[in-house]
């Protein structure tokens, strides 16, 4: 099966049967972060606009897409009502979704809206959702004498994504092979390497017992980003005119 054929057909009938138009979709899991394992499925996150009419509405409407979801596709989106709303916010899934390494499609509106996105990242912002994310996973998954082994990298990636926010003041790549190449630490790196190399290898990097070393890792880096996030300034989200003269100049005047 050609996957990104069958991925791309998928979106036609998303747009004959919903009536939107597709502005950008992209991978959005491990695949886009690098890691994915032999079985892993495909996560297809997508950006789509209505006609003009249809945001004139009284009652409310729907701003998410979900289609399918399966063993091998998981494919859903976002109206990008919802999408530049949530950008006002420095919501960090808008800025992976932009900045993914797999993309399905993309548009000449996309092109524009990509612009501001990249002007619109609040550091702080997205420091409290990777630490939150590193912290509720590591809470989760990684405290028990046995662990499920691929949760490392729910921690990890979220992790390192604060460190390079940390330093670069930007938003972290999906890659994890970037995050790692500037932010993991040397000493950890053979660990996380040969981690690394069973989770790509193994259909379903199963349980084992707790990595010490990993795991102190990860203890001591939440506890450094919450002490350095307690300091940190907060800048000025991307203005509601910007995102609204965005908006309207996806429905030109005829």
């Amino acid at each position: 099966m050609n996957i990104e054929k069958t991925i791309l057909s998928k979106l036609e009938e998303i747009e004959r049967a919903e009536n939107v138009k597709i502005l950008h979709c992209v991978e959005s899991g491990s695949r886009a972060w690098g890691f994915a394992s032999p079985d892993s499925d495909y996560d297809v996150r997508f950006i789509y606009v209505r006609p003009r009419d249809f945001y004139l509405r009284l009652d409310k409407t729907r701003d998410v897409i979900e289609w399918q979801l399966d063993d091998t596709l998981d494919i859903n989106g976002w109206d990008i009502q919802k999408a530049l709303v949530l950008l006002h916010k420095s919501n960090p899934t808008l800025f992976e979704w932009n900045s993914s390494p797999i993309v399905y499609k993309t548009t000449e509106e996309w092109a524009r809206i990509s612009c501001l996105i990249e002007r619109a990242f609040v550091a702080k912002s997205g420091l409290y959702h990777y630490l939150n994310t590193a912290k509720s996973n590591y809470r989760e998954f990684l405290t028990g004498e046995t662990v499920k082994l691929k949760k490392y990298f729910y921690v990890l990636r979220p992790l390192l994504a604060c460190k390079w926010i940390l330093e670069k003041g930007t938003p972290p790549p999906m890659l994890f092979s970037r995050l790692a190449e500037h932010c993991l630490d040397a000493e950890i790196r053979p660990d996380v390497e040969l981690l690394l190399s069973m989770k790509m290898t193994t259909p379903e990097l199963g349980e084992g017992r707790r990595m010490e070393r990993i795991n102190a890792y990860l203890e001591q880096g939440i506890d450094e980003v919450e002490r350095a996030l307690a300091s940190l300034s907060s800048d000025e989200p991307v203005s509601w005119q910007e995102l609204n003269e965005l908006f309207f100049s996806l429905f030109p005047s005829t």
